[in-house]
């Protein structure tokens, strides 16, 4: 981005770029913009949207994937392998209450190191 050029910054529902709008727009050198209601309003107003399919899953939805399979690995072998595998599904479940709590998602930063997240150089 070159400086002094418009950015705006936009999410599926602009609800996560709206909660961090500052912090964004400290991120840029020139006027930036939140799209208010994200995409989704954008193209509920019928406005033209281009979706990138080489593009990853939102992060979110990776996230709620890989959770998803390690709570149901956890159960799974808790029941045929052995008991303390359930501790596999307490740990998940405690990262993501942590994550609710504080904001912070440490599976999220990891699955943001995957190569599939990476920009193309």
């Amino acid at each position: 981005i070159e400086a002094g050029q418009d950015v705006i910054f936009t999410c599926r529902t602009g609800m996560r770029t709206g909660a961090n709008c500052a912090r964004l727009a400290a991120a840029v050198d020139g006027p930036a913009y939140v799209l208010q209601g994200g995409v989704d309003a954008w193209a509920a107003a019928g406005l033209p949207v281009v979706e990138d399919r080489k593009a990853p899953l939102e992060m979110i939805r990776q996230v709620q994937i890989v959770a998803g399979l390690l709570v149901l690995t956890g159960v799974v072998l808790g029941f045929t392998v052995a008991p303390a595998f359930f501790g596999l599904s307490a740990f998940v479940g405690a990262g993501l209450t942590f994550a609710g709590a504080t904001g912070f998602c440490g599976m999220a930063k990891v699955l943001a190191l995957a190569p599939w997240n990476r920009r193309a150089a």
